[in-house]
């Protein structure tokens, strides 16, 4: 009995994690109907997954960490969104010129980036992301300014008052960013230390570029950070629905379309508004 009730719960933190990591972040009483069970049930579950960093749970929301989508190579090949993501990084790489000097942050999306980097040195990359720290340790003509503070491992990222001070004395020419969520055409996030650290790259940088695939606009998160109108550039994928392109578009927002290669009913097929 008690080695039945183990494998169950077993294979359900195995999919609540493929779940979460699918969706970005999902809602805990989400969880409970999804799977049939107890809110305390699904807490117990998510504290386990915390603890061995596959998740984080806060404020009523489990979350997927950025270390656990990278380091969590099967789980991270299967999401839905990997083809969105590699199409919308490579979409922004035009953007970047040798150099520039810019700030990458934390998202999934901009790890899709960083590999096409060394193209287009020299460059001058600062980030607060260990991950990204990494990728680029040891490129040449690549200048890395890495961002103190204090570390959160579940972003594999420093933030805080240490990180928003240091990112204030800075000025570059470009930030290059994703979001969680978006609602009524504003861009939201879950955590506010994210939301700190994003507005003061968003404000210590000349062009504002937003990197966002199609389900983005499908999810809902508790902070906000600026409105899609606020940035210089939005590179969504070809997935977005043509209606969201077109409202954003009408309020004079530059929508760049970044082509995948296997667009599906329903999702638009030009690739940029300039």
């Amino acid at each position: 009995m008690g080695d039945s009730r183990q494998l169950r719960q077993v294979a359900r933190q195995l999919a609540i994690s493929e779940a979460v990591m699918a969706e970005g972040s999902v809602r805990i009483e989400q969880l409970a109907e999804r799977f049939e069970t107890s809110v305390m049930t699904i807490h117990r579950d998510l504290d386990e997954l915390e603890s061995r960093g596959i998740l984080r749970k806060s404020r009523g929301v489990a979350s997927a960490t950025s270390t656990s989508l990278v380091e969590s190579s099967d789980v991270y090949r299967a999401n839905r969104q990997s083809q969105e993501k590699a199409a919308i990084a490579a979409a922004a790489m035009r953007f970047i010129e040798p150099g520039q000097a810019i700030f990458l942050d934390d998202s999934t999306t901009v790890l899709h980036l960083v590999k096409h980097l060394p193209s287009k040195t020299p460059i001058t990359v600062i980030t607060n992301v260990v991950t990204v720290m990494n990728q680029l340790t040891g490129v040449r003509d690549l200048t890395l300014l890495g961002l103190g503070g204090q570390y959160y491992s579940w972003c594999s990222s420093f933030m805080g008052r240490m990180t928003t001070q240091s990112i204030s004395q800075l000025r570059a020419d470009t930030v290059i960013m994703s979001t969680s969520a978006i609602t009524d055409d504003v861009t939201f996030h879950q955590f506010p230390e994210t939301v700190d650290t994003k507005r003061a790259m968003f404000d210590a940088s000349k062009t504002r570029i937003l990197l966002v695939d199609h389900t983005k606009f499908e999810r809902r998160a508790l902070h906000a950070l600026a409105p899609l109108s606020d940035f210089d550039i939005v590179i969504v994928d070809d997935k977005t629905p043509e209606g969201h392109v077109t409202r954003l578009r009408s309020q004079g927002i530059n929508v760049v379309v970044a082509p995948t290669g296997s667009r599906s009913s329903g999702g638009v097929g030009h690739e940029e508004h300039a």
